[in-house]
């Protein structure tokens, strides 16, 4: 299993590696084409100085995942590069139609284009062999490193092939003649450009409205996260990506009655699990519910149950002139279905019957509308602890 650090270094040399080839391609199609008058290489110089931004965006998510919050980002820096992402694919479509609009320009001009040469068309046959070189070097490092993020950009790689393949058709084809080849291949590569273009508009735009991942991850994320022991439920889970990470909040429903320190590490467990099954995940909130409210709406937004402090003062009210008062060793209080049950805690070698004491209890409290019911349970080895109101 490789590190952050062993990831992080991984990331940052194969894709200096990336940028190294790209500038030294695009400043050779662009020279090489200026000189034979290839609008087809000269846009495909451009398609490769645009593989750069792929590239910068690669080298900046590898830098800021490893930046923590701060003071002022608390949850990170992600969307610096997501702004950085919008700007950029606006400047690639402006450039795709400006390499459109020049070489249909020219075709309707009926300027004569000379044929490129052999010194163009084996560029063009360089460019192509690095590019596939490039693809696989690349992919071979993500799959080793298990970095999603760098395969897509081995993909991009292998895209490019492609678009320099069109180049490669319409440089022979104007070798020998098929001029025009040359101007359709450029709009060609301006299309391509200009698609990468709007895909870092449209990716970028869909983290920026906080687009959920897509449904069937989110059911994977549920059934992990219910595979855990206690695990009775899950709802109100949400998801929402920044630069290439995850964020995740959920609702797990646990019995009512365990203790509040087991139910916590419940959700622990849950965390741990959901962490180790989506290693995107960088934030995770998890709230712990003693019932299935899914949707009932935000519990804040309506009238609450009494707290302590009111709940033993009105029982105290009501109970303090009972013989069985003295004898309360704890009181303990659940809140569920819209009420409170309240379960009184006598000692073990008490004498009282548990249900003579609840009818009586119960009964000298009917008047309180958010009481549901009053349990008895016994405990061992303790003096009698006196509820004070």
């Amino acid at each position: 299993m490789q590190t952050n650090p062993e990831k992080h270094q991984a990331t940052q040399r194969v894709t200096f590696l990336s940028v190294v080839v790209n500038t030294l391609l695009g400043v050779a199609k662009i020279i090489v084409g200026g000189m034979v008058g290839s609008a087809a290489l000269i846009a495909d110089g451009i398609h490769s100085f645009s593989d750069l931004v792929t590239d910068c965006f690669v080298l900046a998510a590898s830098h800021y995942g490893h930046q923590g919050p701060d003071h002022d980002h608390h949850y990170g820096h992600g969307r610096i590069e997501t702004l950085a992402t919008l700007f950029l694919g606006s400047v690639l479509i402006f450039v795709a139609g400006g390499i459109a609009w020049s070489s249909v320009a020219r075709l309707f001009s009926a300027a004569e284009i000379p044929p490129p040469g052999v010194w163009a068309i084996l560029l063009t046959a360089l460019a192509l062999v690095s590019k596939e070189w490039l693809f696989h070097v690349t992919r071979r490092v993500a799959r080793r490193i298990g970095s999603k993020m760098l395969e897509a950009n081995a993909w991009h790689h292998r895209s490019d092939v492609l678009s320099t393949g069109v180049v490669m058709v319409a440089l022979v084809g104007s070798q020998f003649g098929a001029s025009w080849i040359d101007t359709v291949a450029a709009v060609i590569v301006g299309m391509m450009v200009g698609k990468v273009g709007w895909d870092l508009l449209w990716e970028s735009g869909r983290e920026l409205v906080d687009t959920a991942l897509p449904v069937a991850t989110q059911e994977e994320m549920r059934q992990v996260a219910k595979s855990v022991a206690g695990v009775e439920g899950i709802h109100d889970l949400r998801t929402r990506q920044s630069a290439g990470h995850t964020m995740l909040d959920l609702h797990v429903v646990v019995s009512p009655r365990i203790s509040v320190s087991e139910g916590h590490e419940i959700g622990n467990e849950v965390s741990r699990c959901l962490r180790n099954a989506f290693p995107a995940l960088t934030d995770l909130t998890f709230h712990i519910d003693p019932e299935d409210d899914a949707g009932e709406g935000d519990p804040s937004r309506f009238p609450g149950l009494p707290l302590r402090p009111e709940v033993e003062a009105a029982l105290a009210e009501r109970w303090a002139a009972l013989d069985v008062w003295p004898e309360i060793r704890e009181m303990e209080l659940h809140y569920l279905e819209g009420a409170v049950t309240v379960v009184i805690c006598l000692d073990e070698q008490s004498p009282r019957d548990s249900d003579a004491v609840i009818h009586r209890l119960e009964a000298r409290a009917r008047d309180i509308d958010w009481l549901s019911h009053v349990e008895v349970r016994r405990l061992a080895g303790a003096p009698y602890l006196p509820a004070t109101g």
